[in-house]
């Protein structure tokens, strides 16, 4: 869609249907707007009760224009929009914006079937539309304004730039963003604010931002997104082009979550997913507006930081012990500094300071000519700083401008961090700096949580280089796809589709009688585990259809009968199939593998710490499928009780590497299943717990759990 968005971004020619010079109206101030905006282009306003709008010849009719214009914007009462697409439609006009409400954003039946109308009007010729209910579009490149907002009242702020600022709402994309970013410094390039996304949605301009050439970063606010899977090919298209696309996803609470049979969907939220899938996906999510145009400061530089080593400089102790306090919950260090730049530093510094990581020149340097730039210069080059962050007070003139020649020649991240003024030139401000061209911040913490992302997106770019993952050996797919066409599953046939993917179980068998169990148990040997064999039983603990650790015939016999009875009583028209007499797996660590679908992603892969306390514990950690071994790692590093696995007051360590083989296997499964033709019928498939064995000693499939939703 990008390329095919060129001229509804920048059309050669406009039309605007309820044009008016009434300024109290939407009409009035969309029309004052584009003509103030420099439109080069030809403007024909539509309103069959005027001859003349600002000076512009006014037509009665779209139908009365010498030509089909590129992009038509419509204000009208939402019943008479549908006539006017149609209009559009006719005319040969490929691009529309409808300003107009009244439809999905009500809620109500009727609102969506006018929506839809519009959608179904608009495909009938071919015509493509932004809206309804938004407040349309600014193009700083190319002097396109469609759109009521008062931030560009009086013309725009800045010069275009290179931030995109893409938001399905109006206020929080134009004012808190758009305008703030501008007010800080920052130049944009387009800005679009969708509304409704009925036709064209969020990621159709993302994708135009992505491919736009003056464009270095996109800045998104987003309510919704409508397809997991266009939003992965929006963000490797972010990615092979290096553009990093900052995000605020609305929606944080647990209001969007969905209930669940499984403890995996019991525990997982939609915001929880999506904070580990952006992750993933090297989306840069934040928490608010300021945080989008204060990481573009940095972003929009293209320097890669290659670690998360911060060095800081200045002549303020106070502001180094926050740099360091506040890095340090961000995920940054502050390295040591190799023996060559120590011995390089110490000439510069007075004597009763160090060479420590934030280094304080102490006031004893004020003065001291070009003492700051040579030793910032010093630290920059230090192989172990992958970001250098020179902090300024109040300097004069001079000190400013050479700490901005450092920073524009260096090849490493270097924002500043400014918290005074200049002290003999009041027109060099943050926000001129920032206009130049420098990432300039005046607290601690916008600066270090920019170069986070930074770091962030740029270890993402490094390991998107990488080969993807690829398909364990010893998967049995033929198989597994006609498993998976059954209606019911109990445990021996979940067992038997991780079996396709090469997880197994302990020693088991299905039996029907007492007699048959008594024998299974003898073959096993040692204690057995007993469970009531049924689809309609997923959770059989609660029904009381298991038993643990069992040895003896006359035991196994008692077994067999009371958890059969259980299960009756518990649930009478359960189907049961049998009873799972089963090897007793001991000395491992519990884990959870989990697949629940997602109403954005499908199948996602969930991995945590399992038995019967998972729902308190939540410890869990969230990919899309499919993934290879360094991210089946990262999930598990991601747990709060990662240590476990790595043995601690003298535990075994667990077999991680057969635990990560275990991981990249269930989530080929999960890769499977949402590529798979079944219908509209998402499956949960669930592990619980599996047992990783000491080292060398592989895992176990102990408990398993396969739904059809």
């Amino acid at each position: 869609m990008a390329h095919a968005l060129t001229r509804f971004f920048a059309p050669r020619s406009v039309a605007f249907i309820g044009a008016t010079e009434d300024l109290s109206k939407f009409g009035g101030r969309c029309m004052r707007q584009l003509i103030d905006f420099g439109f080069p282009g030809a403007i024909y306003p539509i309103n069959p009760k005027r001859d003349a709008v600002f000076g512009q010849r006014c037509y009665p009719s779209l139908s009365a224009l010498p030509e089909a214009p590129d992009h038509v914007g419509i204000v009208l009462p939402g019943p008479a929009v549908a006539g006017a697409l149609a209009e559009c439609g006719a005319k040969g006009v490929p691009f529309a914006t409808v300003f107009s409400a009244g439809f999905g954003e009500q809620g109500t039946e009727a609102g969506r079937a006018a929506q839809a109308a519009l959608v179904s009007t608009a495909r009938a010729s071919g015509l493509r539309f932004m809206g309804p209910n938004c407040n349309g579009l600014i193009n700083f490149t190319d002097r396109f304004a469609l759109t009521s907002t008062g931030a560009i009242s009086g013309g725009a702020l800045r010069p275009a730039g290179d931030v995109a600022v893409i938001s399905q709402s109006g206020g929080a994309g134009q004012v808190n963003t758009m305008w703030r970013a501008q007010e800080a410094g920052l130049g944009i390039s387009v800005q679009v604010s969708c509304g409704n996304d009925a036709d064209l949605d969020l990621l159709d301009y993302v994708e135009f931002a992505l491919d736009h050439a003056p464009t270095k970063v996109v800045l998104v606010l987003a309510e919704r997104i409508g397809s997991g899977t266009r939003l992965r090919q929006v963000a490797a298209r972010a990615a092979e082009r290096g553009k990093p696309i900052v995000m605020i996803k609305f929606g944080r609470t647990e209001a969007g979550s969905k209930a669940a049979a499984s403890h995996t969907g019991a525990i997982t939220g939609a915001d929880a997913v999506f904070d580990a899938a952006a992750r993933q996906l090297g989306l840069l999510r934040v928490e608010d507006c300021p945080e989008l145009y204060e990481a573009a400061m940095l972003l929009r530089q293209g320097r890669r930081p290659a670690g998360t080593g911060v060095a800081a400089l200045s002549i303020s102790g106070g502001n180094l012990v926050l740099l360091a306090e506040t890095g340090a919950g961000l995920g940054l260090h502050f390295p040591g500094y190799t023996p060559e730049t120590t011995a390089k530093l110490q000439p510069l510094l007075p004597g009763f300071t160090g060479t420590a990581n934030p280094t304080d020149l102490s006031a004893g340097a004020i003065g001291a000519k070009d003492l700051f730039g040579q030793a910032t210069r010093l630290i920059r080059d230090d192989p172990g700083v992958d970001t250098m962050v020179p902090v300024l007070t109040i300097a004069p003139a001079a000190d400013i401008r050479a700490t901005c020649a450092l920073a524009a020649e260096s090849a490493k991240p270097m924002p500043i961090l400014w918290s005074g003024k200049c002290s003999d030139d009041a027109s060099i401000t943050a926000a001129a700096l920032v206009a130049e061209g420098h990432a300039v911040y005046r607290d601690p913490l916008p600066c270090l949580r920019a170069v986070s992302l930074a770091a962030r997106h740029a270890g993402f770019l490094r390991r998107f280089a990488e080969p993807a993952p690829q398909r364990p050996a010893g998967m049995d797919q033929a198989r597994a796809a006609t498993l998976l066409r059954a209606e019911r599953f109990s445990e021996a046939d979940a067992r038997a589709l991780l079996a396709c993917y090469g997880l197994h179980g302990p020693r088991e068998a299905l039996v029907a009688t007492a007699a048959e169990a008594v024998t299974a148990a003898a073959s096993i040997g040692g204690p057995v585990a007993l469970k009531v064999a049924s689809a309609d039983l997923p959770h059989k603990t609660e029904a009381g259809a298991v038993k643990l650790g069992v040895s003896g015939a006359e035991a196994v016999a008692a077994a067999h009968a009371e958890i059969l009875a259980n299960a009756r009583r518990y649930k009478p028209a359960a189907r049961i199939d049998g009873v799972l007499v089963q090897e007793m797996v001991t000395g491992g660590q519990e884990m959870l593998l989990g697949i629940t679908p997602d109403a954005t992603f499908g199948p996602v892969l969930a991995v945590g710490f399992g038995g019967i306390h998972v729902e308190v514990l939540k410890d869990i950690a969230f990919r899309l499928p499919a993934i290879g071994p360094a991210e089946a790692e990262a999930m598990l590093r991601e747990l709060r009780l990662f240590p476990l696995l790595e043995g601690v007051r003298g535990a075994p360590a667990s077999d991680l590497p057969a635990l990560v083989d275990a991981i990249c296997r269930f989530g080929w499964l999960a890769a499977d299943l949402g590529n798979a033709p079944w219908g509209d019928a998402p499956f949960e498939v669930e592990v619980n717990p599996l047992i990783v064995l000491p080292a060398g000693r592989g895992v176990r499939v102990v408990d398993a759990l396969v739904l059809r939703r």
